[in-house]
């Protein structure tokens, strides 16, 4: 069987399995609405804070959102068997991770941009910041995919979920700025190119050597 082949029938599962599962799919979308639907709520009806807090705030729930998600990613098939699996075709392993990061992708932070528009509304953002706003978030979110994906990865063996949200926090920093920063910079009036090229060099740095180093890391976590 060819390469082409054993990829396209490793996504079509994981694109499967989510639609026999559509409350897991579901859940970081809900959660994404629910996190960003609270901030206003808690802080109040001024329409200058919530603007000011409106980028920062969307991107937390973001973060959260995506972090709600990993667990899904490896779990399921250590349980059942199917990483050993894996492990064992020919096809090479990071070709695999890499059209389960897609697919994972399609199904976690796709439905959060679709949702976007909705918070960029309830925090009272002008029409002029939503396209960056989608932007940054389209060219972030792979990186809080790769990045949590290898901190699962490296601790499923040990299936600390606690140490995960640690380990994971301080590498987002990065992300969460750039990503915030270019919609902040719209709204002084500034260029978002600044910060678009950061996140979108981080988004490929981090899809390029991700699957090669989950599939390093899931090999150790078996072993």
């Amino acid at each position: 069987m060819s390469t082409a082949v054993q990829l396209s029938k490793q996504f079509k599962r994981e694109m499967v399995t989510a639609f026999r599962q559509p409350g897991d799919a579901l859940a970081p979308v809900v959660f994404y609405l629910i996190i960003g639907t609270l901030f206003p709520l808690a802080l109040g009806s001024d329409p200058r804070l919530l603007t000011q807090i409106g980028p920062g705030a969307i991107w937390i729930a973001a973060l959260l959102a995506m972090l709600l998600s990993l667990h899904r990613l490896f779990r399921p098939d250590l349980d059942n068997g199917y990483l050993e699996q894996l492990l064992l075709m020919p096809c090479p392993l990071f070709l695999l991770i890499a059209a389960r990061l897609l697919a994972q992708w399609l199904q976690t932070a796709l439905p959060l941009l679709l949702a976007t528009p909705l918070l960029a509304e309830g925090f009272g953002l002008s029409a002029g910041l939503l396209p960056v706003l989608l932007c940054s978030l389209l060219l972030g979110t792979p990186v809080l995919l790769c990045v949590g994906a290898i901190n699962e990865a490296l601790t499923l063996a040990s299936r600390g979920g606690a140490l995960l949200a640690l380990l994971v926090l301080p590498l987002y920093v990065p992300t969460l700025v750039f990503g915030s920063g270019a919609v902040y910079a719209v709204s002084f009036g500034e260029s978002p190119a600044g910060h678009l090229s950061l996140l979108a060099a981080l988004s490929l740095f981090t899809a390029m050597f991700a699957p090669v180093t989950i599939a390093a890391a899931l090999r150790i976590s078996i072993d």
